[in-house]
């Protein structure tokens, strides 16, 4: 752990070549590859080193694909195997109805690359947590500085500086946000956002049930309740229920054995009778989507960019995008990286990545609008819905050409 920084002149500080403010999966893996590059970066988070260091299982699960795990490994970040849930189809139900759509199957034909029989893993985000964590230690030209918040930004010619609630400042060409979809470096930095506080709460639980469930995630959106769940190992699996505030509270007073019984009905008995593994995880559900990605030597990457709702499985993996294209449109911009904070790279970034997420975005946001709409227009709008996407097999092959898409350049 660095030791905090000695209040001097800025004359005297070397500059770093980027600042990531966040040191989350996607802040340690943007900075695993751009130390690849052999550029100084230090990385800032306001926890504590040893709470980075041994994360605390949350609860939840984050739906790897395989290209996010082809770029976790590329940038030394090592997941186990045996840590690893595979996915081999995901279905979508509206309400209690008995057919649903296929959003996507390993099951019976490829995915377009040779020796995949999944759609994608299931991992703790604990795990890649701790593993992203480890990768970074003993790296030379990453600097770690922890417990710190960052509470202004300064500029200068040719940088911009953090300045930490300890008066220490740090210079760097670049300063990337990396701390989240409330991200204050965000709003420091003048770069507003679209956010969208939902009402709603996130519960997660580990359940073990009696039935197999076949390596399947299953969907279920009852107005204004969504379910999910998440096949981890054995029969054992993740309930993820997005419920109104009222709702949430009442199944938070629940004991695990009524709980479990009432987990066991809402979900149909798609796995049969279900028992609590571990304990109740509650989070509030909010949304988020930057206007611009990029300001005067500031560049957001991660949920800081773009924080999706949990319907669409894939806020890590889009994250993980932004770490891949920002690197890319650095690059390929300033050839030697000799400034790595230039205009044209950062405007190169927030294009492609800008072009990416909008489409998500209000695909995101349509889609919980009319899953949520309990009016029977709205309801017969899923049954056509469904009914057409059953036997679109376009459809389903564009989701799994996105889930299989080629691996990172390098």
């Amino acid at each position: 752990m660095s030791q905090p920084a000695r209040d001097v002149a800025l004359k005297d500080i070397a500059i770093k070549d980027v600042v990531i403010v966040g040191a989350g999966p996607v802040g340690l893996c943007l900075a695993l590859e751009l130390a690849a590059l052999d550029l100084s970066v230090t990385l800032i988070d306001a926890a504590p080193y040893t709470a980075l260091a041994s994360p605390d299982d949350d609860g939840r699960e984050i739906a790897l694909t395989h290209v996010s795990r082809e770029q976790l490994a590329a940038a030394g970040i090592d997941i186990p195997e045996e840590q690893m849930a595979p996915i081999r189809e995901a279905h979508l139900y509206n309400g209690a109805s008995p057919r649903g759509m296929i959003l996507a199957s390993a099951r019976g034909k490829g995915q377009g690359r040779e020796g995949q029989d999944s759609i994608g893993q299931l991992v703790a985000n604990q795990v890649i947590r701790q593993a992203a964590f480890e990768a970074v230690q003993g790296v030379e030209r990453i600097e770690l500085v922890t417990g710190r918040r960052v509470s202004a930004l300064g500029a200068g010619p040719g940088w911009r500086s953090v300045l930490l609630d300890d008066q220490a400042q740090i210079p760097a060409r670049l300063v990337v946000a990396a701390d989240g979809r409330l991200s204050a470096t965000r709003r420091l930095a003048g770069l507003s956002a679209q956010i969208h506080d939902t009402g709603q709460r996130l519960l997660v639980r580990r359940m073990a049930h009696s039935r197999p469930h076949r390596q399947t995630t299953w969907s279920w959106f009852h107005g204004e309740r969504g379910l999910a769940l998440l096949p981890l190992a054995g029969n054992t699996a993740s309930l993820v229920m997005t419920l109104p505030s009222r709702d949430a509270e009442r199944f938070k007073a629940l004991s695990s054995d009524a709980f479990a019984a009432e987990a066991t009905r809402l979900y149909q008995g798609s796995v049969g009778e279900m028992t609590c593994l571990d304990a109740l995880h509650d989070y509030p559900l909010t949304v988020s989507h930057a206007d611009r990605l990029v300001a005067d030597r500031v560049a957001l990457v991660g949920d800081a960019a773009l924080g999706l709702h949990p319907v669409t499985a894939h806020g890590f993996n889009v994250g993980l995008a932004s770490v891949r294209r920002l690197v890319e449109a650095l690059t390929s911009h300033a050839g030697t990286t000799a400034d790595v904070g230039a205009a044209a790279g950062l405007a190169s970034y927030a294009r492609h990545h800008q072009r990416a997420i909008v489409p998500l975005w209000h695909a995101s946001r349509a889609l919980v609008a009319l899953y949520s709409d309990t009016r029977p227009p709205a309801r017969l709008v899923r049954h056509l819905a469904l009914g057409a996407a059953r036997q679109a097999a376009p459809l389903q092959w564009l989701m799994e050409g996105y889930l299989a898409k080629s691996p990172v350049r390098r």
